[in-house]
């Protein structure tokens, strides 16, 4: 069967495709149409079922090829978890100003925890803390932190069993009775942030693989992500005199960081 074009008889010209052996399918010559037969002559009206999907699936993956590489989402941690995991409490986080000799005054955010070692063998306890702004600052525990701020904070809080970010770092002994006390300090440089969010990492055995995209060599590497507890605290109004008051704890989240 041949194909030939005739005038529908419209003005403007419009035209169908009809076939010369007196077939009844006809074609509206669109301008989809037209740019169909002219990438793909090859394609008759006959085409109809598998092959019409066929057809499609072709198409589809000619588009597919154009479009840019969809970033493939960050993994979550295991619903139930198969590596080591510690328990992990946390204490109130607060704000305070901090002056003294020799050292220039500033404001300190500060919390405590208690971590128990229930997962069935000794393990090694070297954590890290993040604390993050909502405005997207990041602060490590511990860095621009002179010891003697820690020292005194220690000083004050008046617990013999709790430790600083150095001396708690080591074994961790099975059970209860080795539970750990824990003092965590970051400087406090913005005051007026919208939320804050901690991120102690170090408590379970778990990562996973993860390739992102280097955004200076535009290439993609693989890196590792680690089961990582998100904390989420409100910081209502402005921080500054806000006192011994702690700040809301709104929400706990396991994460892969």
């Amino acid at each position: 069967m041949s194909l030939d074009y005739q005038p529908e008889g419209q003005p403007g010209g419009r035209r169908g495709i009809v076939p010369t052996d007196g077939s009844a399918i006809e074609f509206q010559a669109s301008l989809a149409d037209r740019w169909t037969l002219m990438k793909f002559p090859v394609l008759s009206t006959r085409y109809s079922g598998r092959r019409a999907g066929l057809v499609s699936l072709v198409l589809v993956c000619i588009l597919a090829l154009q479009l840019p590489m969809v970033v493939a989402l960050a993994p979550e941690p295991d619903p139930v978890p198969t590596r080591w995991e510690l328990d992990f409490q946390p204490g109130p986080l607060r704000v305070m100003w901090v002056e003294l000799p020799n050292q220039p005054a500033r404001h300190y955010f500060y919390m405590t925890y208690r971590v128990t070692n229930y997962s069935g063998q000794d393990l090694i306890f070297a954590p890290s803390f993040d604390l993050v702004t909502a405005e997207g600052a990041i602060r490590r525990a511990g860095r621009e932190v002179p010891p003697e701020v820690t020292a005194y904070l220690l000083g004050q809080l008046r617990s013999p069993y709790l430790e600083d970010q150095i001396s708690i770092l080591g074994q961790i002994l099975q059970g209860i009775e080795n539970a750990r006390d824990g003092l965590i300090v970051w400087p406090a440089d913005d005051l007026e942030t919208d939320g804050i969010q901690v991120f102690a990492a170090g408590l379970s055995g778990e990562y996973k693989p993860f390739v992102v995209r280097d955004p200076e060599t535009k290439r993609n590497k693989r890196v590792m992500l680690r089961k990582t507890l998100m904390l989420s605290y409100d910081t209502p109004g402005m921080l500054q005199g806000r006192g011994p008051e702690p700040l809301p704890l709104t929400g706990s989240l396991w994460v892969m960081r």
